[in-house]
């Protein structure tokens, strides 16, 4: 049963792959379709193919759920591939509200490396904790999660918003920083290639270390460590052997994917701007030639006024009366509970900022990009790096 939900989540993956291209040849086949509002042949193909990825994705969540006797959302791979199944959920009502073909080409590229981030974790289905064994964990994680995904597509109509407004033909701030979200995208494919290529050759070493604890541990590396663990002495003779050892205070095992994942993104982007001979936002402008601007920003802010309640019932209402169920208190100041809270605040002003202060057009477009950079924090950074109650979502 899991390998067969395996292989819907896989046949998912490859429907978004070529509904990317078919939302591609829409901008190309007629780029005024948008402000037309009337979808051609490429756009409906784009977003039937999207569908069936769609009903391929839900499938295995099911199959998963029926398998393992739970909601499939109690680890980082199964909520992220559910986040990533949200968010293309999200992108297809908006599709049939607004018929915006562009929209797809960015929102379901960010939802593939979503869920290609999310299965480079362990996928093996496994009994819940007892923190976990409660009812609360479908209405509160899920219910986060769709409230997330439709956040994720204010994060995709920014950088639409972004890529057409601002200038690439002069030095300024917006211009870099927007070539640094660029890049850091960039870097979550390049993790996404460089784990997948060392899992299909199966590689695996391992290093004998002395933890923060002083007691002698076992380190097992699934990418070569080129930063391996305090006091390390690897297991066998045949694998590659770290270039710098790390104090014990340092998860070294973590900075080494850190560490890949830029070197990698690094090349991965050097070799972008040696074919494109531009850099990649300049090199996305001519897609976004004849966008409606209005029409975008207006995507982004129904999106964070959709998202944004939904946030708040699973993100903090669900959560704290979980926690009150599981740990006898509302709010503890856990980590995630911190972050989580941050992210709604930050969302909050946002409203506060479009509604009060007038923060349309490009200022919007940052907010909606920063506000994605929180959650992808919280959902990355924080389960796997902050130590917490919710660390074992890290798993």
């Amino acid at each position: 049963m899991v390998e067969l939900s395996s292989n819907f989540l896989f046949a998912a993956f490859i429907l978004y792959l070529v509904g990317i291209l078919f939302f591609g040849g829409a901008i190309k086949d007629k780029r005024h379709a948008d402000k037309k509002n009337v979808p051609n042949r490429w756009s409906k193909i784009g977003i039937i193919i999207t569908i069936a990825g769609f009903i391929s994705q839900l499938t295995f969540f099911i199959l998963r759920w029926i398998a393992s006797g739970h909601a499939p959302v109690s680890n980082l791979f199964e909520f992220m591939t559910f986040f990533g199944m949200s968010l293309v959920g999200a992108f297809i009502l908006i599709y049939f509200m607004y018929k915006t073909p562009l929209l797809g080409l960015f929102t379901l590229p960010i939802a593939v490396l979503i869920i290609a981030f999310g299965s480079m974790f362990p996928r093996e289905v496994s009994p819940l904790i007892p923190a976990l064994q409660s009812y609360w964990l479908y209405i509160h994680v899920t219910t986060t999660a769709i409230g997330q995904a439709i956040l994720a597509v204010s994060f995709a109509a920014g950088l639409i918003y972004l890529v057409k407004s601002v200038d690439q033909s002069k030095r300024n701030n917006s211009r870099f920083w927007l070539e640094v979200v660029l890049f850091g995208l960039v870097c979550t494919l390049s993790f996404v290639i460089v784990s997948s290529y060392f899992a299909a050759t199966e590689y695996q070493a391992s290093f004998n270390y002395i933890n923060k604890a002083g007691q002698p541990a076992t380190e097992e590396y699934t990418i070569p460590a080129l930063v391996g663990p305090n006091q390390f002495e690897p297991t066998s003779s045949d694998r590659f052997e770290p270039i710098v050892e790390t104090p014990a205070i340092i998860d070294a095992k973590k900075l080494n994917t850190v560490i890949w994942s830029l070197a990698a993104g690094i090349v991965l982007y050097v070799l972008l701007r040696l074919i494109l001979r531009k850099r990649v936002g300049a090199a996305l402008q001519p897609w976004t030639k004849n966008i409606n601007m209005d029409l975008v920003d207006e995507i982004g802010y129904r999106s964070v006024l959709i998202g944004f309640p939904v946030f708040t019932l699973g993100g903090l209402i669900f959560a704290m009366i979980w926690a009150q169920i599981a740990w006898t208190r509302f709010w503890g100041w856990d980590p995630k509970e911190v972050w989580a809270l941050i992210t709604w605040l930050f969302y909050a002003a946002f409203l506060h900022l479009r509604l009060s202060k007038g923060w349309h057009g490009e200022k919007s477009a940052w907010l909606a990009v920063i506000g994605f950079i929180i959650i992808m924090f919280n959902l990355v950074a924080v389960n796997l790096v902050i130590a917490g109650l919710h660390s074992y979502a890290g798993s």
